[in-house]
């Protein structure tokens, strides 16, 4: 097979290729090391983690659906200080870039935890869940909100000295809207889409299934509505962006990078399969060889219409 160019980059994060986990689904990466060499993929996303540890929410979590699953775990996670002490370790000996996943419930949470992440090298980014409700401004999730997500973009921005990612959720009514007020805030990138929001049924119970009644929605069943959001961002933003939803296969990862992504997440399939990002990888760079692609640049955005 003749050398396709997969390398890109996200701000100052230079990748080798455009294949990354995304964050919840595959713990430090660690999980995946005996499947295959981790160092292979563009980047690893980390489990998100809070201030402080997280028992996340009420069993059941996990829902399977049709084409998805429903997931609640509710941000579970050691905190900080125990993502330092336990996992930083483990990432220390990995030859590919981390991203850090964050989560908080103020804007101090977020400001606080870019702040102390800036301090360790090691981590490549930081990505920004910006889904959390945000306890000090009523309860509204940071994402659904274009001012929040300024604000919260902004004010980790000028607490963090590496890329940051600011990962966006779909439940809004314009997210170009939101994408523009992250990339005015300053972030470095967006990810898109985060899971949407569904729900559960025991017909045996007669009640809802998940234990937070409702959970978030990813896998398959997600991906039209994950292309249009990546397509409309990419059409609308100078930035990079990060695609994900339902990609399973290497034609799945063309498809968001035609849309705009200038990289792709593999989530949801890593759950059903943890050869699965380097598998897309692989079939990402053999369907771009077949069709006599050099490189991601000559492709990227190219199923957009201008007008």
């Amino acid at each position: 097979m003749s050398e396709v160019d997969l390398s890109l980059e996200i701000g100052k994060l230079c990748l080798k290729n455009p294949v990354i986990t995304a964050s919840g689904t595959c713990g430090t990466g660690n999980e995946l090391r005996k499947y295959f060499d981790i160092n292979r993929l563009g980047a690893i996303t980390v489990k998100g983690i809070t201030p402080e540890p997280s028992e996340g929410n009420q069993l059941p979590r996990i829902a399977e659906t049709s084409s998805g699953i429903l997931n609640a775990i509710g941000l579970e996670n050691p905190g900080l200080k125990g993502f330092l002490d336990k996992d930083l370790p483990v990432i220390r000996k990995y030859r590919v870039p981390v991203l850090v996943n964050i989560s908080g419930y103020s804007l101090d949470d977020f400001a606080f935890l870019a702040e102390k992440l800036n301090n360790y090298k090691e981590i490549s980014g930081i990505e920004l869940n910006v889904s959390c409700p945000n306890i000090a401004g009523g309860g509204l999730a940071f994402g659904t909100d274009s001012e929040q997500v300024y604000k919260v973009s902004k004010k980790v921005k000028s607490n963090y000295d590496r890329p940051v990612i600011v990962k966006l959720s779909p439940n809004v009514s314009d997210i170009v809207e939101i994408a523009r007020a992250a990339e005015e805030g300053g972030a470095d990138s967006v990810s898109l889409i985060n899971t949407l929001l569904g729900m559960a049924i025991d017909i045996e119970k007669e009640k809802p299934f998940l234990g937070n009644v409702f959970g978030g929605l990813s896998g398959p069943a997600i991906k039209p509505v994950a292309l249009r959001m990546v397509y409309q961002v990419a059409s609308s933003l100078t930035i990079p962006v990060i695609g994900m939803g339902g990609i399973l296969t290497g034609s799945d990862a063309l498809e968001f990078i035609l849309a705009g992504a200038s990289a792709v997440a593999v989530g949801t399939a890593n759950l059903v399969d943890p050869r699965a990002a380097y598998r897309v990888l692989q079939e990402l760079e053999k369907c771009m060889h077949d069709k006599g692609y050099k490189g991601l640049n000559e492709i990227r955005g190219k199923a957009i219409i201008k007008e």
